[in-house]
């Protein structure tokens, strides 16, 4: 629960997979990366350079690299490995000499299940011990997260990495993602777990629908905190938050307004449309400083601005919930159909959002279908638009209906993963 509502400062929980990703490294003295790959998704396993080329005048300078990458043969994927070695050059002063890493992974590419952010804290993890590293707190999750937004250039929020480097089994991991605020770890009660359908279609978080909906959600912050709380569109700027965080309404998170006053006052006046060339009439951009609105394209501001708003709401009656879970046991059913619906209700969101996508709603409509058979709710995951469907089910027999829509699933589509 929470999903792309990190990013406006939701509540949210997440579990790892059992998948993980391996990377060896050993260092080089001249100068050259050599990053090879055993995921067999990818096209180009083996990518080379020499450190200098990933550099500007010997300096790391973020867009250079990311043109440089999205030049050189497997700079796609080595973009998230080799990436690390700029961030930690750019932000803790650290130098490479050149690098060897070798790449293993069973976390499934374009999946929505974060196969980006396992390879970035794998590698930060690895370089940890090549160069005997500190990072306390929150503090490698967050260089992954530099590594995806600004040498890879995509718009995620901090929680992805945040899971693969705190998550545990069978725990839920609550965030509050203002920006990293972790509470304790919730184990999941006796019987329930979350298992994954891939749906077969590709996701990619650095997908233009996923970047438009981040960025509409900004314009929806920023329309609020101009025309009912009259702050100076100038202040309204990333430089600006970044400089006077405390002079935002909200905080600057969405995610702290309440819903009942978003129903009666914001979620009237929001247009449910809004072309960037019209927003930037009134606004240099938004607060964001990972996004840019662009002039020609149509943003759907009101879904946006409304999905972290409600979904924080969701994530936290979704949390209290799985308290009463084994407190009081014949009350287990109910409670759990309770969860569901607030599955239910953040997948029909992000299709509010324009992230939906036919084949995640029919896998969604498969679990609605079998109520009363152990499988109590399901939504889609990570950015949307495709990837894999999430689903709650109690006891043997809701595993066992699952599985069973697994296979129909795979029966009509071909082959799927099934994460358990």
């Amino acid at each position: 629960m929470g999903g792309i509502a990190d990013y406006s400062g939701s509540l949210v929980l997440q579990m790892p997979l059992r998948e993980q990703t391996t990377v060896w490294l050993a260092p080089r003295t001249d100068g050259r990366i050599r990053a090879i790959t055993r995921v067999p998704q990818v096209g180009n396993p083996k990518f080379f350079a020499h450190y200098d080329e990933l550099q500007w005048q010997g300096q790391v300078n973020y867009a250079h690299a990311r043109a440089q990458f999205g030049q050189l043969p497997g700079g796609d994927w080595a973009a998230y490995a080799v990436g690390c070695l700029l961030v930690l050059q750019h932000e803790m002063g650290i130098r490479c000499t050149g690098m060897d890493l070798l790449i293993d992974s069973q976390v499934p590419l374009g999946k929505g299940v974060s196969s980006s952010a396992s390879l970035e804290v794998a590698t930060l993890k690895a370089l940890q011990l090549a160069f005997g590293l500190d990072f306390p707190g929150t503090s490698l999750p967050v260089l992954a997260q530099k590594v995806e937004n600004l040498v890879v250039g995509a718009p995620c929020g901090l929680m992805d990495q945040l899971a693969a480097y705190f998550g545990q089994r069978d725990q839920l991991l609550p965030i509050r993602c203002q920006p990293d605020q972790l509470q304790p770890l919730v184990r999941l009660p006796p019987g329930l777990r979350f298992v994954g359908i891939d749906s077969g279609v590709r996701h990619a978080v650095g997908g233009a629908s996923y970047g438009q909906v981040r960025t509409a959600a900004f314009m929806g912050y920023s329309l609020i905190a101009h025309v009912y709380h009259r702050l100076p569109a100038p202040y309204l700027t990333a430089a600006s938050y970044a400089q006077q965080p405390d002079r935002l309404p909200y905080g600057g998170y969405l995610a702290n307004i309440a819903p009942a006053l978003f129903a009666k006052t914001y979620g009237a006046f929001l247009p449910e449309k809004m072309g960037g060339k019209l927003f930037k009439q009134t606004f240099d951009d938004t607060i964001d400083q990972v996004t840019q609105v662009e002039p020609t394209v149509a943003y759907p501001v009101l879904a946006a601005t409304r999905h972290p708003v409600y979904e924080n709401f969701r994530t936290g009656e979704f949390a209290n919930l799985l308290a009463q879970i084994g407190q009081v046991p014949a009350n287990e059913i109910p409670v759990l159909a309770k969860l569901g619906q607030l599955m239910y209700q953040s997948h029909q969101s992000y299709t509010d959002c324009g992230l939906g996508n036919p084949q995640t709603d029919e896998l969604v409509d498969m679990v609605r279908q079998r109520a009363g058979q152990g499988v109590f709710g399901a939504k889609i995951t990570g950015g949307g638009s495709g990837g894999t469907v999430c689903v709650m089910c109690y006891g043997e027999r809701g595993l066992d209906t699952a599985r069973a829509i697994h296979r129909e699933y795979s029966a009509k589509y071909g082959p799927v993963v099934f994460f358990e």
